[in-house]
């Protein structure tokens, strides 16, 4: 009998892809040139099984042109690139990766944090540069970080691990809105209040979002919303492209309405809006927050649980949306 054929659309672990040659046919990327759509599209004729990487689309009119796909798993947490209900109109099980990434992203989280309100950055580059010549008073004096106000936009598994953090390992008060207000069980160990969006902006010495991306939540944070946060305050975008709008934050920061930002994500990366890369108060990272290898490994394992589970048993580890089994 012959094995289900699946498509891994990147470069992955090649411990990950001789587990799923055990269970399936595999067809690899392993140049890891990302696939144009009709690239993409013909690779995935007859296959029954997608391991994506969160940065293919999947909707109705790829699914249309697919019609033998039965389960897409996405390494990533974020799925933004699902279609859900035209995937589940079409019987196709989505699923992602949650929970194995969280604590390695609030670390990062914190990371960028410091790297930002202390001006690590900027600091190197001067120092790499030569032009280090003798201590100064006011070298590179950035932000405070331990005892301040922390703002935590989307409190979801991330954001109360990055609050834990900041509560207990730098004293920080901690602040936060969210779709839903947490239980005060969730409350009280951080102490965290819940504010409005409004307060949220014109409280918080340091702003993190750790929201998902929709359609409503595009340029959550925009010109109105930077000229309403506090000119000393820093912003980390650890969330999703498309929550910021990059070009308004660059020009808030060129003019110094806020301090200063860090981003581990952009519009439409791996493109970064030209304008940030003029601005010398930002910290940019290649959305990294979950990379260490332990937990991209993880990631991936569950993408590999998802497809096996699946196609196998009839069963997907963490799906997204219901649809039949498989027959």
């Amino acid at each position: 009998m012959s094995k289900p054929r699946i498509l891994v659309t990147r470069a992955v672990f090649p411990e990950v892809l001789a587990q799923l040659a055990q269970h399936f046919e595999v067809t690899a990327n392993p140049d890891d040139a990302q696939w144009t759509r009709a690239e993409l599209i013909a690779q995935l004729q007859g296959q029954v099984g997608a391991f994506t990487f969160g940065t293919e689309r999947i909707d109705a009119e790829l699914l249309a042109a697919c019609p033998d796909l039965r389960i897409v798993a996405n390494m990533t947490v974020g799925y933004n690139n699902f279609d859900l209900p035209a995937m589940t109109a079409a019987g196709v099980q989505a699923t992602n990766a949650p929970d194995v990434l969280t604590e390695t992203t609030a670390d990062f989280g914190l990371a960028l944090l410091l790297a930002t309100a202390r001006r690590v950055t900027e600091s190197e580059h001067y120092l790499r540069a030569g032009r280090w010549t003798h201590w100064r008073y006011d070298l590179f004096a950035g932000a405070e970080v331990h005892g301040t106000t922390l703002g935590i936009l989307g409190m979801g598994r991330i954001g109360l691990a990055i609050a834990r953090r900041a509560a207990l390992g730098f004293g920080m008060s901690v602040i936060y809105h969210n779709r839903s207000r947490l239980s005060p069980e969730q409350e009280a160990p951080i102490n965290a209040r819940y504010v409005s969006k409004a307060e949220l902006l014109a409280q918080a010495d340091h702003l993190m979002l750790v929201l998902p991306y929709s359609a409503t939540s595009h340029h959550s944070i925009g010109a109105a919303e930077l000229a309403q946060m506090k000119p000393s305050a820093t912003l980390i975008n650890l969330a999703r492209g498309g929550i910021v709008d990059d070009a308004a934050l660059a020009q808030a920061l060129r003019e110094r309405r806020i301090a200063a930002a860090g981003l581990d994500v952009f519009e439409g990366e791996p493109q970064v809006h030209p304008d940030l890369l003029t601005v010398p108060n930002i910290v940019l990272t290649p959305h990294i927050a979950s990379a260490t290898t332990g937990t991209r490994l993880a990631m991936a394992q569950v993408a590999a649980d998802n497809l096996i589970g699946y196609l196998l048993h009839g069963a997907a580890k963490t799906p997204l949306n219901q649809v039949e089994r498989p027959s």
